[in-house]
């Protein structure tokens, strides 16, 4: 199989002690590629590192996470800027809104994203957005909405860790975007079946978000980029349909959505 992992944060502590041995395992497992989101300044000389010493493997984003969006998100904005204005990336994330823990700065997540969807329009690079809410779907709803008020033709991306139903993926659908699809599919109250069944693989990509959201039966413990190979492999089962046809597929789908040729 050929497969690319569409959202790793393989530049974690979490993989200190075994990074080497981590991204060994991804290449037996058929991985021929690992797309890394940004989260703010910290992770970015950890990011590039890895995209130094594994170029054309281990591809870099740039962006701000929301939940590192506080009252000094400009000064965080400013440094992603000025690395987008310096040198290409993949995609601009990953950004988006983060409801789950803290509320008390939405006013400042909604700008920042209105702020990135702008640059990822004037680079034509995707948007890769996180979303996630105590209340189920409410995140989803507010993006989704403002990602309608703010579409253009050049305007186009990934909803990662995609969790909605069938109406909000072809709402996304209608926008530009795909799905991006990791170990929540494998979980028995994940909810995916229905939107894994009734639309087209073309809409999909494969994602770990690892060192988060291991799979089956890994679940509870850290994930790791070879895992995408479990992801497909779930997709498969839920389809009837052979794994390396998922492979193909979702690996031309993140090949054509990011501009690569992995």
């Amino acid at each position: 199989m050929q497969l690319i992992d569409t959202h790793a944060h393989i530049y974690s502590e979490q993989f200190a002690k075994d990074r080497n041995e981590m991204l060994d395992r991804a290449k037996q497992a058929g991985l021929q590629a690992i797309f890394m989101p940004n989260i703010d300044h910290r992770s970015i000389d950890g990011m590039l590192e890895l995209e130094e010493k594994h170029p054309d493997f281990c591809l870099p984003m740039m962006g701000l996470h929301p939940c590192s969006v506080k009252k000094d998100f400009e000064k965080e904005l400013y440094l992603v800027e000025s690395w987008l204005n310096k040198r290409k990336f993949i995609a601009v994330g990953e950004m988006g809104l983060d409801l789950y823990w803290d509320t008390s700065f939405e006013a400042e997540q909604v700008e920042a994203f209105k702020i990135q969807t702008k640059w990822a329009i004037q680079y034509k690079v995707p948007l890769v957005i996180h979303s996630r809410s105590k209340v189920e779907g409410e995140a989803m709803q507010k993006i989704i909405h403002l990602l309608e008020t703010l579409q253009h033709p050049d305007l186009f991306g990934v909803l990662h860790c995609f969790t909605g139903t069938v109406a909000d993926a072809n709402r996304l659908i209608a926008l530009q975007f795909r799905l991006g699809i990791g170990g929540v599919v494998t979980y028995k109250n994940g909810g995916l079946e229905p939107v894994i069944q009734q639309l087209d693989l073309q809409h999909f990509v494969l994602e770990t978000d690892c060192p988060y959201l291991a799979p089956n039966p890994h679940r509870g413990k850290r994930n790791e980029t070879a895992y995408t190979a479990l992801v497909a492999q779930k997709i498969a089962e839920m389809k009837a349909i052979n794994v390396e046809t998922i492979a193909t597929q979702t690996t031309a789908n993140a090949n054509k959505l990011f501009g690569t040729a992995c």
